[in-house]
């Protein structure tokens, strides 16, 4: 058993109550289908009507749109109890599609997406990331020309988290000149869309009940209407300005997986013999267990710390950079060496730390590449 953190203030009776309903809600429904969604590569989009139905797809959303009128803590407890039951960042995505069109939708578009979007209707992607625009978001291709009252968009994305399965996608397009300033979002509804099409499923090396596809837009005609906000060239700061609530998600992640991944390999070293004793005998598994169980503690410390200070509004991007990088980083190294403690088997898919360390991996590249964190914090340091 890990040390029992200090509780912070955001931890009260009614969040921990809301966790515990999730917790329950993830063990009966979705864990026993986990296998079969790992094998044919996704989360069928109708699972997520249930969760929706239950109140744990868009909690924190207001309830005039069929939220549970929360705060973002209950999201994060979400994504937290998520990623304990090894299911993928499928729902992360959904909310930070949410909170664009919550902060930045026209009344109409919010009314036509947000409760659809809270009741599962919905499930959502973010069209980013281009074969040739990763990180360097101001190089995106994709265009989208005005004519008359549509856009027509031509061009392509890769690497897109519910590709496969989404039905509304969040698309970052040039209506502009090159740069920043000429970055829009645009609102498609995909389903039977001319000229749109998803193309392979991505075969990843971990998140496999995960969908990651291409997708391909060819004089694909979107009504003027679904520009966010209403206004060309805002895309970029739209983007920009979600960003400590989304690495705050994968912090999250990554304190779950990283205590998770420590009680299963202490459970393991305990019954497993060598020698004529447990593993968990030997000096050097409790050396390394307790440096576990110690970044174990420090990382949700850390995490814990950010998430009240989003809650008070006073989390500065930094602070959120350093929680995504280094928070990630830890979530490798343990994962790492506990799969190590667990030998062989380690190294078998049936054991959930070799689908845990798979998963991990991917976790310093999207989001913002670690790379890309550590640069942002460093402009700060030399700013002045």
């Amino acid at each position: 058993m890990l040390p029992q953190l200090h509780q912070h203030p955001w931890m009260d009776a009614e969040i921990e109550a809301f966790r515990e309903q999730a917790r329950r809600y993830i063990t009966r429904e979705l864990c026993p289908q986990l296998p079969q969604w790992r094998a044919q590569g996704y989360v069928p989009r109708e699972v997520w009507r249930g969760f929706g139905q239950h109140g744990f797809l868009l909690p924190e959303m207001d309830e005039q749109w069929g939220g549970g009128g929360g705060n973002l803590a209950y999201q994060l407890v979400v994504q937290d109890e998520l990623t304990r039951a090894e299911v993928p960042a499928i729902t992360g995505v959904h909310t930070i599609a949410a909170h664009y069109i919550k902060a930045y939708g026209t009344p109409e578009q919010k009314q036509r997406w947000l409760p659809q979007l809270c009741s599962g209707q919905m499930l959502t992607g973010i069209a980013m990331t281009e074969p040739s625009a990763g990180s360097d978001l101001k190089a995106l291709r994709t265009r989208a020309e005005k004519q008359g009252d549509s856009y027509v968009i031509n061009g392509s994305k890769t690497f897109i988290t519910n590709g496969f399965t989404a039905n509304l996608l969040v698309v970052a397009v040039r209506t502009g000149d090159a740069g920043s300033a000429g970055v829009s979002l645009l609102v498609l509804e995909t389903e039977d869309l001319p000229g749109f099409r998803v193309g392979r499923r991505l075969e990843k090396i971990g998140q496999h009940a995960s969908d990651t596809a291409e997708l391909f837009f060819e004089d694909v005609r979107v009504p003027a209407s679904h520009l966010l906000g209403g206004v060309e060239g805002q895309g970029f700061k739209q983007l920009m300005s979600q960003l400590p609530y989304e690495r705050m998600l994968l912090g999250v992640a990554a304190a779950s997986a990283i205590e998770r991944a420590v009680e299963l390999t202490v459970d393991y070293t305990r019954q497993r013999q060598a020698f004529g004793q447990a593993i968990a005998d030997f000096q050097n598994t409790r050396f390394k267990l307790a440096e576990c169980a110690t970044l174990a503690h420090v990382v949700r410390s850390f995490v814990n710390d950010c998430i009240q200070r989003l809650l008070d509004g006073k989390l500065d991007n930094e602070a959120a950079y350093m929680a995504k990088w280094w928070c990630s980083e830890q979530q490798c190294r343990v994962m790492d060496e506990c799969l190590q403690l667990f030998g062989g088997y380690g190294y078998m898919q049936e054991y959930p730390i070799a689908r845990m360390y798979a998963d991990a991996r991917i976790q310093k590249i999207y989001g913002g590449t670690n790379e890309i964190m550590k640069d942002l914090i460093a402009r700060k340091l030399f700013a002045h």
